[in-house]
């Protein structure tokens, strides 16, 4: 009976996630209630597909930017992308060594605090020779910090008083995954959609020049997995901005993403329950807690001080 009434909630929920009256929020904080009560009837099934619809989505967002705008924004976020990465493995380091939590499952907290959350982990984990209990454990600290900054972040930077392009940039720098990112930032408006996705997918290419540095210090012979949806995003950026037949199909494509990313979130709040929580433990929660409330911090401060613009 139980069972049956979750999968009857879970298709409930499937179309009010596709339906113009839910939001990103909404959407997650559904899902965990989900988890929390009747339980996730389709777990293979949201844990399978939650990355791709997650890159799909991303993909489709690209229909709805222009290539020129893309280029100039990811070109600027370099110099505070590499800054923030470099200082955040520097907290991240000294932090372990205050907790004194594990080295490897430090490293992949603070490899996902600095580029790019589940992605830069799951990237990072077989380099590095992680254990699944490590990689289980730092998932789970992540994806609990972006469940939170998809509720905070939002009302945080309308009482900082922070215009859409701040918020983008700081929703960009300060928060792990691409999906809660782009779910935070939908919130605020057009232009803080647009800057943050921009700027998070030139963050997350970080991925591939970290893995290689980890490969080449750890002597790994592990395949290094590509961001192809990021090429996808500039691919269809491209096309839209250059090829005036797509300019209309490209905003449709968008409207379309943008619901998807909605269900992706759906899927990541259905992922996380009660369990998973207990399972990271204190010391590596604070870690990540810790170390994602000083780049949140520094990274608002420099905005509003101008070093960031």
């Amino acid at each position: 009976m139980k069972t049956n009434l979750a999968r009857f909630v879970f298709f409930a929920l499937v179309l009010f996630a596709l339906s113009p009256y839910s939001s990103s929020a909404l959407a997650l904080l559904a899902g965990i209630i989900l988890a929390s009560t009747l339980g996730n009837p389709f777990p293979d099934f949201t844990k399978k597909h939650t990355s791709t619809l997650l890159q799909y989505s991303v993909v489709g967002l690209g229909a709805g930017m222009n290539l020129k705008v893309v280029g100039v924004v990811g070109a600027q976020g370099v110099g505070y992308t590499i800054t923030g990465i470099a200082l955040t493995a520097l907290v991240g380091y000294g932090l372990s060594r205050l907790l004194k939590t594990p080295n490897i499952l430090s490293t992949l907290i603070t490899v996902g605090t600095a580029i790019c959350g589940g992605s830069a982990i799951a990237a990072t984990g077989p380099i590095i020779k992680a254990e699944h209990e490590d990689m289980s454990v730092s998932l789970g600290v992540v994806f609990i910090l972006n469940a939170c900054a998809l509720f905070i972040f939002p009302p945080i930077g309308h009482y900082l008083g922070l215009t859409q392009h701040q918020f983008g940039i700081w929703s960009a720098l300060a928060i792990h995954d691409t999906s809660s990112v782009v779910g935070a930032s939908m919130q605020y408006g057009a232009e803080a959609l647009e800057l943050a996705t921009t700027v998070k997918l030139a963050r997350a290419l970080w991925i591939i020049p970290i893995s290689l540095l980890f490969a080449f210090f750890m002597k790994s012979k592990s395949k290094i997995k590509m961001p192809w949806f990021i090429f996808g995003f500039i691919l269809v950026a491209a096309l839209v901005t250059w090829v005036p037949a797509f300019s209309e199909v490209g905003h449709q494509v968008s409207r379309v993403a943008k619901q998807l990313l909605v269900l992706t979130l759906f899927f990541i709040g259905i992922n996380l329950n009660l369990d998973s929580i207990k399972r990271v433990g204190i010391k590596p929660l604070l870690l990540g807690f810790i170390l994602w409330v000083v780049v949140a911090t520094t990274t608002v401060m420099a905005l509003k001080l101008n070093w960031i613009i």
